[in-house]
């Protein structure tokens, strides 16, 4: 037995690590306990001649397939783990009235608009075995709210090189999780923890941000910043040049923005997403060593002017970077040290990954390898938006530690930008994904307003400017646009409500996060409640939505709010609005539709 407390991932609060290597010598068992946290998180290293096989899940006798014959339960053949190879826990249970969800989760946004399904089933002693694939699982009891959250710390089931028939099987009296995903090059194989929580939804909301927040801290003036970036606006690299550049970090500064992301374009090399015909998606490096220097015709001076215009405003530079992916990421060290370059160079401390295509698990770990070295040389401080718009890629828990995940591409060019679709997406992934690590979306809602059309109740132009920012608030906040092309007065909106964002922010990210009221579908009454995420302070901050529903007042209850009283801080002017909170419930009235509620409030004592 040997015990640690270093960190397994370079962000990780400390833990204690325990790994139990067996007589045989060829494998052995490791365990992480976070203090504080109601669980323990798993995982199998194995050397490269011990890898574990695919499992072969099935059934003894004809169980699973029923014969018409009715039986007695007794003597009917259980189901089982035939192989049990791959078993990563197997727990036996007590399942009566309780309810297993798996949450299905999508990626590939750019194909994808329905991200988040949650599969209900009901345990009953006629299912003989269930067989299910995913990442995250919680059972619960339904009288007593108390449960279980199954959590592996893996890409997708689509997106995995490896990946086992089933992740989780129900056998009647037994839960088992499978799925390792080692090859024959051994090494370690995915984490997995189950966590215990209380008090129903918002217990295993809780738990499980909480739980997300081990893996990676939330660090204020590091993380839940407010990016801008050019590409939202559909001219690609077309623009990027050093006078157009120096104009967007002025007029980011009067957004009230944190960072000026330079996207696709700044380097000498072309991809193929670029204006100019022939680039590549894939091997940069064999593209050419100087791939990744500033653009000599768009920069000539390099990017030196465009960071000292950016620090004298108050900002940081940002720029765009793509994994080359060629054999297996086989370069990671030589791309983890050209973004270490970028940062001792130009102070570059936020980095966009694009491209990124994993087809192996040799590939999957250089790519870990990648993010890996990163974080450390930088101590922690280079923040990554990893892509998840598009191909094989690590996803929403493939990287937990690494930074936001970059959830989609929206356009009003091509009629795929609705502000309550964005906020539904947000919602939706929130009951699962802590909202920091998800960079959210607003658009210039005044472009191609022609393309929606005069009768869509919904189309961006219908919004204030502030309510399309506001979507983004509780989250990490992307202005998916040129700065330059905003109006002068959606800019000053925008940027005042930024600017008392920007006061409260830190108090709201390092809270627990709970998305409240109904599932955004552009006619809700919805929102955001952040609660202490310690459960020690019964303070809280409210960001409340009437979407186009027909009642100006709705009470949003079950909430952890359990002062008597509460005194309330309008932190966002709204006519005709008012809040009261009480006793878990709060009344929210609004007088008209498509607008929100940004408040504090404070228990009375």
């Amino acid at each position: 037995m040997v015990q640690c407390v270093n960190p397994y991932w370079p962000t990780e609060q400390p833990s204690l690590m325990v790994e139990l290597r067996p007589a045989d010598g060829q494998s052995a068992f490791c365990f992480q306990l976070f203090p504080g946290t109601p669980g323990v998180t798993v995982w199998v290293r194995t050397s490269p001649t011990a890898s574990t096989a695919e499992p072969n899940v099935s059934a003894t006798g004809d169980a699973s397939v029923p014969s018409g014959v009715e039986l007695d339960p007794i003597s009917t053949a259980k189901t089982s783990v035939s192989d049990p190879i791959d078993v990563i826990e197997s727990l036996s249970i007590d399942p009566l009235h309780t309810t297993l969800t798996r949450v299905e989760l999508h990626e590939q946004t750019d194909r994808h608009n329905n991200l988040v399904f949650e599969h209900v089933l009901h345990w009953h002693p006629s299912e003989r075995l269930i067989d299910l694939q995913g990442t995250l699982f919680h059972l619960q009891d339904k009288l007593t709210g108390n449960g279980l959250i199954f959590l592996k710390l893996a890409p997708q089931p689509y997106a995995r090189p490896i990946n086992p028939r089933c992740d989780l099987t129900l056998t009647g009296d037994a839960i088992t999780t499978l799925g390792h995903g080692i090859d024959t090059e051994g090494g370690d194989g995915y984490r997995s923890v189950i966590l215990a929580y209380r008090d129903g939804d918002i217990g295993r909301i809780r738990v499980l941000q909480a739980y997300q927040r081990q893996l990676r801290p939330y660090v204020p003036g590091r993380d839940g910043r407010f990016i801008t970036n050019t590409w939202g606006d559909r001219s690609r690299d077309g623009a990027l040049n050093e006078h157009f550049m120096l104009g967007e970090i002025d007029a980011a500064a009067e957004l009230g923005a944190d960072v000026v992301q330079i996207d696709d374009g700044w380097q000498r090399g072309t991809t193929a997403n670029s204006v100019t015909k022939g680039g590549v998606w894939n091997a940069f490096w064999d593209a050419g060593d100087d791939f990744w220097t500033p653009h000599p015709n768009r920069f000539p001076n390099g990017l030196t002017p465009i960071v000292d215009r950016a620090r004298a405003r108050g900002l940081g530079v940002g720029l765009w970077y793509a994994i080359d992916s060629s054999n297996d990421a086989t370069h990671w060290r030589r791309d983890a040290e050209q973004v270490l370059q970028f940062r001792d160079a130009y102070g570059v401390e936020t980095v966009k990954i694009d491209a990124v295509k994993m087809h192996s698990r040799r590939g999957e770990r250089n790519i870990l390898s990648f993010y890996n070295h990163v974080l450390e040389a930088s101590e922690n401080q280079v923040v990554f938006d990893h892509d998840v718009t598009a191909e094989m890629r690590p996803g929403y828990f493939g990287l937990p530690h690494v930074g936001p995940v970059f959830v989609e591409n929206r356009y009003t060019d091509w009629r795929n930008y609705w502000p309550h679709a964005t906020l539904r997406n947000l919602w939706q992934l929130a009951r699962h994904i802590d909202p920091v690590r998800l960079r959210i979306e607003f658009l210039n809602a005044t472009r191609n307003a022609d393309k929606y059309g005069p009768d869509d109740p919904l189309a961006p132009v219908k919004y204030d400017p502030a309510y399309l920012f506001a979507i983004t608030m509780f989250a990490s906040p992307l202005g998916w646009f040129e700065c330059t092309s905003l109006p002068v007065d959606v800019r000053a909106r925008i940027g005042a409500l930024a600017a008392i964002w920007r006061n409260h922010r830190a108090a709201i990210h390092a809270g627990t996060i709970l998305p409240i009221g109904q599932a955004p579908d552009g006619a809700a009454w919805t929102g955001f409640l952040s609660v202490d995420r310690r459960g020690s302070s019964p303070d809280a901050y409210l960001l409340a939505f009437r979407e186009l529903h027909r009642d100006q007042t709705h009470t949003f209850t079950g909430l952890p709010l359990n002062a008597e009283r509460y005194d309330v801080q309008w932190l966002w002017p709204t006519d005709g609005g008012s809040i009261s909170a009480a006793d878990g419930k709060m009344e929210v009235h609004l007088s008209q539709p498509l607008q929100f509620a940004f408040a504090k409030l404070t228990a009375r004592h």
